[in-house]
């Protein structure tokens, strides 16, 4: 029998499930035609889960609720599974952070999004204790990630997983960027999280809310009933316009799906450039030895300061740069979250030092002659560095450009302790 969970396609503590089973090279099958407030309801279900609440996941062995259950369930399968820790220390620790993310960061979230959404009574005071409850939690949770990557060990766990579906519900649906901000390190982490290939692979693109969802009224106005003796005979009756069903309250909200149609890039209108990015992209690949002699000078040839632009950028915040492994995790972090420029742009990012702090430099290539805006506006990372478009007049800027591009070491008189290319 295979391993089926019900629950809807937008639930995010189904998605702790099916990340768990990406990580953990398990086969979870969703439910074919579930429909919430529905499909919970039949005595089918009712069997699995008494009280009508997804997930539930039906195995061999009989049917799991609870969302953190059935992704420890699903982990487990996976012998020596280093998403449940490699020590019993390691263990705790990972059902430690599990606990702090459902008690203190889940918990707040629906209390604050369940009001607003009508479900339950909107007390402004009890919205204000609800959310200095979840800003005291995401204190705490940023204080430790200042130093780590991961909030147990060197690797995503079972807790990352967890924590990251838990955060997931607040940062797409209520908490702002104005409010995050607060918590860079829960930001970089976030980010660093949904956008792994196996968080990706189940989640799609994520996208931060731009507002906190207004209240919803949760009584109707009554209207007074009309008899069928006082309607006038020849009046045509009216169809109740039917509104689509709203699912009910699960084990954590159920997201709607809100296609929306995507304007067209602005950088898709400019006028063609004879720069073909793709062509240096594959001429910086497939050149390896007499690099400067070959692809520094194409580069140079190809260029087109009409159609790209340069730009250098400078790490803000180099003096937190303390820990090797966690200032690498930042740039590529970084990186992956600027894969929505991978048409239009081309980058070099340099940690440089052979000792604490370390210091993080770029160089990148942007179609156009200003940072495109539609990057600044998804990828938060690139407000964490300062910008300076290259003057590529100036021999000294374009040099320092070249020598960016070619990994040169020692780079400003220092060692290099890695250089990442986003191509």
């Amino acid at each position: 029998m295979a391993l089926i969970l019900h629950a809807g396609k937008t639930n995010k503590n189904a998605f702790k499930t099916l990340i768990a089973a990406e990580y953990s090279g398990v086969q979870v099958e969703m439910a074919q035609d579930f429909e919430m407030g529905v499909s919970n309801k039949t005595p089918e279900f009712l069997k699995m889960n008494p009280i009508g609440k997804v997930p539930v996941l039906e195995t061999p062995d009989g049917p799991i609720f609870e969302s953190n259950a059935i992704a420890r369930y699903v982990s487990r399968l996976k012998l020596d599974n280093p998403l449940c820790g490699s020590s019993s220390i390691e263990t705790a620790l990972i059902e430690q952070w599990i606990d702090f993310a459902s008690l203190e960061i889940d918990a707040n979230t629906g209390n604050w999004l369940r009001p607003r959404m009508g479900r339950a009574v909107y007390l402004p005071p009890v919205e204000e204790a609800v959310i200095s409850a979840l800003k005291r939690a995401l204190g705490a949770l940023n204080t430790h990630l200042a130093s780590n990557t991961y909030l147990v060990g060197h690797s995503v766990t079972l807790a990352d997983i967890i924590t990251t579906m838990n955060l997931y519900m607040g940062f797409t649906r209520l908490m702002t960027k104005s409010f995050t901000s607060e918590f860079p390190h829960v930001e970089r982490y976030f980010w660093t999280m949904v956008n792994q290939p196996n968080f990706s692979k189940i989640l799609g693109e994520v996208k931060q809310t731009e507002k906190v969802p207004p209240v919803t009224s949760n009584k109707k106005p009554s209207e007074p009933k009309e008899t069928a003796k006082s309607k006038p005979k020849d009046e045509p009756k009216k169809e109740a316009k039917k509104e689509p069903a709203k699912p009910k309250e699960e084990d954590g909200e159920e997201e709607e799906p809100q296609p929306k149609p995507k304007p067209r890039n602005p950088l898709d209108l400019l006028p063609p450039s004879k720069m073909i990015l793709d062509d240096w992209k594959r001429l910086y690949s497939n050149t390896k030895t007499n690099f400067r002699e070959v692809a520094i000078k194409g580069f140079w040839d190809m260029y087109d300061p009409e159609g790209y632009s340069l730009w250098f950028c400078d790490y803000k915040y180099n003096d937190e740069n303390t820990v090797s492994f966690v200032t690498l995790n930042k740039v590529g972090g970084f990186l992956q979250r600027m894969d929505l420029a991978r048409k239009y742009a081309f980058g070099k990012m340099l940690v440089i030092g052979s000792e604490p702090p370390f210091k993080v430099k770029g160089l990148w290539l942007f179609r156009g002659q200003e940072v495109p805006q539609f990057i600044i506006d998804e990828c938060y990372d690139m407000e964490l560095y300062d910008w300076k478009k290259v003057d590529i007049t100036d021999k000294d800027q374009k040099e320092r450009a070249s020598q960016m591009i070619e990994d040169q070491e020692p780079f400003e008189g220092e060692a290099l302790l890695d250089a990442k290319c986003f191509k």
